[in-house]
């Protein structure tokens, strides 16, 4: 059901004609999305740090009509960052938590003002929303950046809301 997600997102992402960028690879659910998109005539940039490019060789540049190599994880994510309108996580591990909980800092910084959403896969992500609620009862998580998450379980849904999110934080403090 995540791998089948995953396309999907691809899919309607091209459909769309809204470009990817992920993390670079065939494998996993990052590898769905790209050969969803990229099956259905997307563009897809994969940006992948060199050492798991030399472990990869192989799955690079299957679905990607773009391939950036960059020198360490620091920086593929700040290009990313940078390349990026939004940010969508599907259902995944610790990486994809770090990625994504990160954008979620540099929202709330006011580093950026891009929508920072979830794929909730079957309610994947239900309990670390439930958990993120409890950060913000308890003050260290403002209200505003909780209220300007997205957590959807259909495709569609989610990315009209993204497409249509305006982030209206507070002005930066100092």
């Amino acid at each position: 059901v995540y791998e089948n997600s995953a396309y999907l997102l691809g899919k309607a992402l091209a459909e769309k004609g809204i470009g990817l960028v992920y993390g670079g690879g065939a494998s996993g659910l990052m590898g769905c999305v790209a050969r969803g998109a990229f099956e259905n005539g997307g563009s897809v940039a994969g940006v992948i740090p060199k050492f798991l490019a030399e472990l990869r060789r192989v799955d690079i540049g299957r679905y990607e009509t773009e391939i950036i190599v960059t020198a360490d994880m620091h920086e593929r994510k700040n290009r990313m960052s940078a390349m990026s309108d939004a940010f969508i996580a599907l259902p995944g591990g610790i990486g994809t938590f770090e990625e994504i909980l990160e954008q979620m800092t540099w929202l709330q910084l006011r580093l950026h003002d891009k929508p920072c959403a979830f794929l909730n896969v079957e309610g994947f992500y239900d309990k670390l929303r439930d958990f993120l609620v409890s950060t913000v009862d308890a003050g260290f998580l403002r209200r505003e950046v909780f209220d300007s998450l997205i957590f959807e379980e259909d495709i569609e849904s989610l990315l009209l809301k993204v497409s249509s999110a305006e982030i209206h934080l507070p002005p930066k403090i100092g």
